[in-house]
This record gives structure tokens, sequence and C-alpha cells, in this order.
């Protein structure tokens, strides 16, 4: 039996009933989408130091529909068990007010309390934007005691939350780098940075009962066959000046290096606001509080891993390969992957630098959260089968569609080669990192409560 259908059958099943019992025949309109692109735009717009990066924006993220799930979860009779928020209010509260408020409250809080030592210079912006988005948010709500108490509501899910983060290693000292040798990382000529946000790996998870709860299998030996065939993949594929990779290949992997909490937030937004589906603002909340909080634990598990490992970049390895002891692989100095802006104006002109990130190659950040959030989506709906568009920063006004959610996967781990900054091994590890971290949750959170 396929892993996925004997999971669903397993874990998924009451889950689903519970949403098919509570699921309007069509959509209404409701704040949590709303409110979820509102947090996505915020948070997206940090500075990378101050949680704009990836990792932490997936952070950031779980937080926030964490929250917004427990104000909405704790309003509704045919409710699931809570994330953190254990008190009860009336039913006939407004869900709208309890989301926005929710969202609101951590999301001021986690503008607020970036260290001052963090360079910020649009800390004040994102703040008046939130103050101005939540102030309309209440003025289209009539005031009545139902709006009072879905205020209260959305201020106890939010207190909750803030109070559990608090002293959860957000911006806490770095990871000790190993010694330079065959194998590890360090920073490479001509990105030489260091990672913005290198703590993520050790904030206290969501969900899981430790950082390193699905430590991955690891890089493959440096003198095996299996990394001389990563290797040399990556090498013909990923090079700047690669005659293999075609034109599609290269948009691809141009395209899919974007904020990916972003991405599959709005994915999920999109099949959320189709009247197909009739997803109704609780599981809404529901769905964006399993994607959120298990791609945030795959955000830390994957950075926990990264520095684990500490595994080079193809760009150190491909350079370096003399010293690998591999007799199939041959090394070249000079050479670059295609994300090199300052040699291919294609790829200089696209948004801001691509580089070859600026921490270890195993296991992919990326394919991490992509795990994570499509496993979560394949879970919610039931099907791995399901037409949907991904955006991309990197190309405004560029759809590119799927039949499957799985499809998205399979060109993402070829992306990320393409690109000339992943071994495929990082990238197909992460991604069951991701899946495990959701399956995870599955079994151990947001159970129907009847």
């Amino acid at each position: 039996m396929n892993p996925l259908t004997q999971f669903k059958k397993v874990l998924i099943l009451p889950l689903l009933i519970a949403l098919a019992l509570v699921a309007p025949a069509a959509a209404q309109a409701n704040e949590v989408p709303h409110w979820n692109r509102i947090a996505t735009d915020t948070l997206v717009a940090f500075p990378a130091p101050a949680g704009g990066a990836a990792p932490a924006l997936q952070i950031n993220m779980g937080m926030t529909q964490g929250a917004v799930y427990d104000a909405v979860n704790a309003i509704e009779p045919m409710h699931y068990r809570p994330y953190l928020l254990k008190r009860r209010f009336a039913s006939t509260a407004s869900k709208d007010a309890a989301v926005a408020t929710a969202a609101y409250m951590v999301l001021s809080n986690i503008v607020q309390t970036v260290p001052p030592s963090i360079p910020f210079p649009n800390r004040t912006t994102l703040q008046d934007s939130l103050d101005a988005a939540y102030e309309a948010a209440l003025r289209a709500i009539p005031d009545s005691p139902f709006k009072t108490i879905g205020i209260a509501a959305g201020n106890a899910a939010a207190g909750a939350m803030i109070a559990a983060r608090q002293n959860d290693g957000r911006f806490g000292p770095p990871p000790t780098l190993y010694p330079p040798a065959p194998g590890i990382w360090r920073p490479t000529p001509p990105n030489n940075a260091l990672d913005p946000t290198p703590w993520v790996g050790g904030v206290r998870p969501f969900l899981m009962q430790s950082s390193s709860q699905f430590r991955t299998d690891g890089p493959n030996a440096l003198t095996s066959p299996a990394y001389a065939e990563d290797f040399n993949e990556v090498k013909d594929l990923g090079s700047l000046t690669s005659i293999t990779r075609t034109p599609e290949q290269t948009h691809a992997a141009i395209f899919w290096q974007s904020a990916v909490p972003a991405a599959w937030n709005a994915v999920a937004r999109n099949l959320v606001d189709d009247p197909t589906y009739g997803v109704n603002i609780v599981d809404s909340a529901l769905l964006f509080a399993m994607m959120n909080l298990s791609a945030a634990d795959a955000a830390i598990n994957g950075w926990n891993d990264k520095y684990y490992w500490q595994f080079w970049r193809p760009i150190t390895a491909i350079r370096e390969a003399g010293s690998d002891g591999n007799p199939a692989t041959e090394p070249d100095p000079a050479w670059l992957p295609l994300f090199d802006p300052s040699l291919d104006p294609a790829v200089a002109g696209v948004g801001p630098a691509l580089t070859t990130p600026p921490y270890p190659d195993h296991p992919s950040g990326h394919l991490s959260l992509d795990g994570a959030h499509i496993r979560v989506l394949q879970m919610f709906f039931g099907t791995d089968e399901i037409r949907f568009g991904v955006t991309s920063s990197r190309f405004p006004g560029e759809t590119r569609y799927f039949d499957r959610f799985s499809d998205a996967v399979t060109e993402i781990i070829g992306a990320r080669i393409w690109a000339g900054i992943h071994f495929r091994t990082a990238d197909v590890q992460a991604q069951i990192l991701g899946r495990e971290v959701a399956d995870y949750m599955a079994e151990h959170y947001f159970q129907p409560v009847r």
C-alpha cells in the first residue's frame, strides 16, 4: 500500500471526516486568508537578520497562525484540540474579530521584539501598516457584545502564544563552525556572506519533542559512488556555463528562488478561496496552523541538521575535489554555479542577488519547508491530485500550474540542482524531513473534539 494512503487511513481519515461535517457547501469570505496575506506581506518585508530570511520567517508564521487557530477554535462548538489556549468563549463571538486580534497582536509583538542591535529600518513603517489594517478590520465589524468577546478570544490566543515563545531561542547564539576540512562547509568566493539567522536550529520546537527529532541520514561519504553521482550531476547541470541545462530548467531554478512560506501560503489561500472546496473559517484556520507550525518545526529541524552535518556546498566541493579522495570526481577551480549574478546578466536582473546560500548544504532548507507544506495540503484535501498555481517574486505576474502537489516537489528538487547550489541527496532527505514533521503533527495534534 502507498505510505501516504495508509497514513491517511490511520491518522487523517478522522480529521477529514470532521472537516466534512463542519464545512459548508460553499466557502465563506473570512478574515483568516485575509490576515494570512497581511502576515506574509509583513514578515517577508523584514530585513534578513531581523527575521526576513525564510527559516525565521517560517517560525514567525507558525506563531501567527497558531494563535489565529486557537482564537477561532476557542469559539467554535465543533472544535478541535487547542494548540495552546484551553479557555473557551461563547459560540456567538465574532470569529472575524478573533482572527484579526490574534494575528495583529502576535505580528505586532514580533515586530517590536526584534533586538535593537539588529538593523530594522522599516520597523515603524510595518507597525503603522499593521495598526491601520487592524483598525480597518474592526471598523468593518458592527459594535456588539459578540465583537467584544471575539476580541477577547483573539487577545487570549495571542497572549498564550507570546507567553509560550518567551526565551525560545530566537536570536540566540550561532552554532560553532567546524574547522575547514574536505567535506566541511565554509564561505567560498564570490559569496563570502554568513547565515543571517544561524540561530534557527536552536529554537524550541512548536510540535516536536526536540529540534533534532527527525535527524536526516546525512550526506553521502566523500569517497562513495553515490557522492560522485551527485557531484557530477550538479557540476554539469548547475554550472553557470552548462550546455546540458535547458532554458526551461534555468527558468525554473530562478522561479523557485523565492520565499517558501509566502509561496505555499498563497497556494493555500487560493484553494481556501475557491468555492469548489467549501473551506469555512474554522477549517481555514486549521489548515494554516497545521501548515505553518509543521513547516516551522521543519525549518528548526532542518537548520539543526545543517549545523550538525556542516556539509560543503557544490561550489566548494567542485573547486576542491582534489581533496575528497574520490577518483570519480574531477576538480574545477574556476567552477561557478548558475546563481552567480556578477557574471550572468539574465540572472542578475531578476530580483535580489541570486547566489549560493551562505550556510551548509545538507539538508536543503527549501525542501524541508516544501515537504511540510505539501504534506499538510495533501492531508487536508485528501488527495495529491489538485490543480493549483504557484507565483514567485522572481517573475511577477507569472504563475506555474501543477496537477499534483508531488509534481511541484519533483520540480523543486531539480531546480536546486539546476541552480548549482545543492546536491540531490540534500534535497531528497530534506523533503522527507518535512514530511515526517507533518506526519508527527497529524498524529499528535489538532484532533477533533466531539
